[in-house]
């Protein structure tokens, strides 16, 4: 641990509540959503934890770039983070701030690559069917020739426009809504290329793996081989000195 710099002890002590954070986040956001005629002390709430959520992630950005070594190298890298800081409360680019929250703890987690990508793919894919479904449900919910109405319609939407299927029978119709379908296809390319990576990456390996046990293998059997081949060749050459010996004492033996 003393050999860890101050951002990444900070960054290992924050990833735990910054998750925490999030679902936070995400509850907050969810509840307006879907139950709209809640009461405005509920609407007051929800915002008010969306806006403190807000100021611990511009908190968190402030203090890892101030004890980052190398300032524009650490805004460059992390770009995302700072667009989630910048564009706080904007209908629906606050969900970047769960989006690239979740990839920073993501990213601080120390786990296994297999796991890690595992959880990558299944966090973006609930994360991004949930929200997606949740920003065109309140786009497109009063729009005046809207057809996604309800919860219901919105997940079906966001699931098949992830895949890529596309029915067809549920489309948004405003700009905003048009905006994240395009965001989702996006997504849902770039998941489907991950997924389809990684199995061809797991099939590579383990033929790689048994290639190299067959190679052993073979290689364990062609020593045994010589071994044995070694060995016959001393068998018989220790055979033909012993009949050599036998035959030298028969013929000097004395005749009786």
């Amino acid at each position: 641990m003393k050999h860890l710099s101050a951002q990444t002890r900070w960054e290992r002590w924050t990833q735990w509540p910054l998750l925490a954070l999030a679902v936070a986040f995400a509850l907050a956001y969810t509840v307006p959503v879907v139950h709209p005629g809640a009461g405005d002390g509920v609407h007051r709430a929800c915002a008010a934890v969306e806006w403190v959520v807000w100021g611990a992630f511009a908190c968190d950005y402030l203090v890892r770039l101030a004890l980052s070594g190398r300032k524009l190298l650490f805004v460059r890298t992390h770009w995302l983070d700072l667009l989630a800081v910048v564009l706080p409360m904007i209908q629906p680019l606050r969900l970047l701030r769960v989006v690239s929250t979740l990839a920073l703890v993501g990213r601080r987690a120390r786990m296994a690559p297999q796991i890690q990508l595992t959880v990558y793919v299944g966090g973006a894919v609930v994360g991004l069917l949930m929200f997606g479904s949740l920003a065109v449900l309140e786009v497109e919910r009063d729009a005046p020739h809207g057809n996604i109405k309800t919860l219901g319609d919105a997940v079906w939407w966001s699931f098949t426009t992830m895949t890529t299927v596309g029915y067809g029978d549920h489309a948004p119709t405003t700009g905003l809504g048009r905006l994240i379908a395009v965001g989702l296809m996006l997504s849902g390319i770039a998941l489907l290329g991950v997924v389809t990576a990684n199995i061809a990456a797991w099939f590579i390996s383990r033929f790689e793996r048994d290639d190299a046990e067959e190679r052993r293998q073979t290689a364990l059997l062609e020593t045994l081989t010589q071994e044995v081949r070694s060995l016959r060749g001393q068998v018989s050459a220790l055979t033909g000195a012993a009949e050599c010996a036998c035959g030298q004492r028969t013929r000097g033996a004395p005749l009786s």
